[in-house]
């Protein structure tokens, strides 16, 4: 008989349903048993009456959520099991549309690591509350992947640039440039947490609660680095957004960085994620994740995923050997230039 605890728990406390995600080994990594679990308790709870609204949160002190079980994924697609690949991310992209368009305020806490499938399962949500602790991130071209869950609708939509950049190098922000940006709602000093879940757990309304432990967020280096994002993420394809970074005069360290980043990318991942955001900044959620569970289904068979993955979390040595671009299951999705 298997004994072990499941990885994602749910209870009703006055009012609020409580979601713990509880994988902790994982950095409560999403895999297919998890991402069920959750959708089956929103499910019940959608129009059950005894429920006003929703809080998810991590019972591990490192990570919300570090991203979705990649590694698994990539196993599927060495072994060219496509039912399997489609069906992890067919069920991941339905929680997130059932999140997106829950119709009960759902607040997620984000303390810890929140990167891929994380931001998933907490921005289509109404409110995302991050400490100063709280590390989010769409890392995805440096495991040969591409930032999906719905990101190709929600990064375009952040501020300027700010999503080209974020989903393009992978950069890792805090809670203050989260809530900078637009990624998250409220930001609640790490101090105060245990008390604002008290007080949601009691039956407050979250918007009571939240107005009450929200905090100012302190300056972020996102925010000073913004008018060099600008200067360079909007340009109109990949080979001119390098040269706009290379001739970057006023804020070159930054630049120097961001290069690297790029560098250090898959660059079928770039050119996919390229054409995913320019593709999603004129499209419905829904149409996005169809558009990028086409894709998904794709790339998990492609040599660079398996290669990103096997450098990231297998071997660990930190050193892919990219694939020359392009590969050829790309779509009109990765050509890398905007219309």
């Amino acid at each position: 008989m298997d004994t072990a605890a499941p990885p994602v728990t749910s209870r009703v406390s006055a009012g609020t349903a409580v979601i713990d995600l509880d994988r902790p080994a994982a950095l409560n990594a999403l895999d297919l048993t998890m991402v069920r679990l959750i959708t089956k308790a929103l499910e019940e709870w959608r129009d059950d009456p005894a429920v006003r609204s929703v809080v998810i949160r991590s019972t591990s002190p490192k990570a919300f959520c570090a991203g979705g079980d990649i590694r698994a994924v990539r196993d599927a697609g060495v072994r060219g099991d496509d039912a399997a690949v489609h069906t992890y991310f067919a069920a991941e992209y339905a929680l997130n549309a059932l999140i997106a368009g829950y119709p009960k305020p759902y607040t997620a806490l984000i303390d810890g690591y929140a990167m891929g499938g994380g931001l998933g399962i907490s921005v289509h949500g109404s409110a995302r509350v991050v400490t100063e602790r709280a590390v989010l991130a769409m890392p995805e071209t440096a495991i040969g992947f591409f930032p999906d869950i719905g990101a190709s609708h929600f990064l375009p939509r952040l501020p300027g640039a700010t999503g080209w950049y974020l989903g393009l190098t992978g950069l890792r922000i805090g809670g203050a440039a989260a809530v900078e940006c637009g990624l998250a709602t409220h930001y609640v000093p790490a101090a105060e947490l245990p008390a604002l879940e008290a007080a949601l757990l009691a039956g407050e309304p979250p918007a009571a609660a939240l107005d009450r432990y929200a905090a100012a967020a302190p300056p972020s280096a996102l925010a000073a680095h913004r008018p060099a994002v600008e200067r360079c993420f909007t340009a109109p394809d990949l080979g001119e957004l390098r040269g706009r970074l290379a001739a970057e005069d006023a804020d070159r360290e930054w630049a120097d960085e961001t290069l690297a980043l790029l560098a250090a990318a898959s660059p079928m991942s770039l050119a996919v994620t390229f054409g995913l955001l320019r593709a999603g900044a004129g499209s419905s959620l829904a149409d996005c994740l169809a558009r990028e569970l086409g894709l998904a289904r794709r790339i998990a068979h492609a040599p660079d995923f398996h290669e990103g993955v096997r450098a990231a979390l297998i071997d660990k040595d930190r050193a892919p050997a990219w694939s020359p671009y392009p590969w050829t299951g790309l779509s009109d999705a990765g050509r890398g230039h905007r219309p």
